[in-house]
């Protein structure tokens, strides 16, 4: 075996470094080669700590960078603690990289691996993507470290992903989010805080098991103009299916944004289960059509927006574990709709004639997928 104190030897990311890091307002990541070549500068740059919270790791020529980075500062003496999820990076994190973290002195755990005694527990998984720099600089959002994300390394067809930094009170948030779930405290949330305009929550706390999916219920029920949402996943639970549907009935332009293409047909097929009953109440959806969709974002009116690792689905929102930043900031939000309009002239309206004449068998996978809809 070579020395454990080798690099990773996978590949390059960009030679090139990121000259600025966050600003205290927010910097938008819509390409993940800019990302990642953005999250290895700010690990470069560290001085006392690097936490990183990933649900897909991989050894992979995206991965490989990071984690040299991150092995480069522990060596040096630096804090540094990876959490991965055991079922995300299972495969992408093999055991062999997971020795070199170790022996280079990064704290790695992996995230409610399997076991006999307590089996149900393997359902509930850690599905955060979060990356704090000396509680100064952090990046949060849809996008997983792995190649998938990358246009250099997966070509055209790359992942469609949103991501966010972010700097001054927020990131000292995100950063006692980190350490309050790597000691054992995940329902841990900061104070709700009367300054600012944004706020970072996970999707359950000690006073709300379902914290997000609350906010996001009050800010449905009192929308005025717009309701804009972007999920690869849309599953909704009864509840938030009748906030969207009394929402479109009062005259909200009610729009639906999910992708045709996808890595799970079971979630697919729930999905579209749900698009008549919608469809037919005045809401619009559409499916993003040239890559996989997989950002997680959620506009309402012209003052509130949401961006994060939770998907619209009982997964997201009943059983993972999550982040989301919740803002008001404007500059944030114009982005965001921006984007959002962007990639609507890259997608199709399901229209109620077009959902009609889908075919018997595709109405088969939608009763396949209402069935499993809380379990996928």
């Amino acid at each position: 075996m070579k020395r454990h104190s080798e690099s990773i030897q996978r590949g390059s990311l960009l030679t090139t470094a990121v000259g600025e890091q966050c600003p205290t307002e927010f910097k938008l990541f819509t390409e993940g080669d800019e990302l990642y070549a953005a999250m290895a500068h700010s690990i470069r740059a560290a001085t006392h700590r690097v936490f990183l919270a990933s649900y897909i790791l991989a050894a992979d020529e995206v991965g490989t960078v990071l984690l040299n980075e991150l092995m480069r500062q522990s060596r040096r003496g630096l804090d540094v603690r990876v959490h991965v999820d055991a079922l995300g990076s299972r495969s992408s994190l093999p055991r062999h990289h997971r020795r070199l973290l170790r022996a280079a002195g990064v704290r790695l755990r992996r995230f409610h691996r399997w076991s006999w005694r307590q089996p149900m527990r393997y359902n509930r998984r850690d599905h955060r993507k979060l990356l704090v720099v000396d509680g100064q600089i952090a990046y949060l959002g849809g996008f997983n470290i792995h190649r998938e994300g990358s246009q250099r390394f997966y070509g055209p067809t790359r992942w469609r992903d949103s991501h966010v930094c972010f700097g001054g009170a927020l990131a000292v948030e995100a950063e006692a989010l980190f350490d309050a779930f790597w000691c054992g405290h995940p329902d841990w949330a900061p104070r709700a805080r009367n300054e600012g305009d944004s706020q970072i929550i996970p999707n359950t706390s000690r006073r709300c098991r379902i914290q997000l999916r609350c906010a996001i219920k009050d800010q449905l029920a009192t929308a005025a103009k717009s309701i804009w949402l972007v999920t690869p996943y849309f599953v909704p639970d009864r509840g938030l299916r009748k906030q969207l549907i009394l929402a479109a009935r009062r005259g909200v332009d009610v729009c639906i944004l999910t992708t045709e293409k996808t890595d799970s047909a079971p979630a697919q097929w729930a999905a579209r289960a749900f698009y008549g009953e919608l469809i037919e109440n005045g809401v619009r959806i559409f499916e993003y059509a040239p890559r996989l969709l997989h950002a997680k974002v959620l506009l309402i009116d012209d003052d509130w927006g949401s961006i994060g690792t939770a998907n619209f689905d009982y997964r997201s929102l009943f059983i993972n574990y999550e982040v989301t930043l919740i803002s008001r900031n404007g500059p944030l939000i114009n982005q965001l709709k921006k984007n959002f309009l962007d990639d609507l002239q890259d997608s199709a309206e399901i229209t109620g004639m077009l959902w009609k004449r889908r075919g018997f068998i595709r109405g088969i996978y939608d009763v396949f997928g209402r069935l499993l809809r809380k379990w996928l």
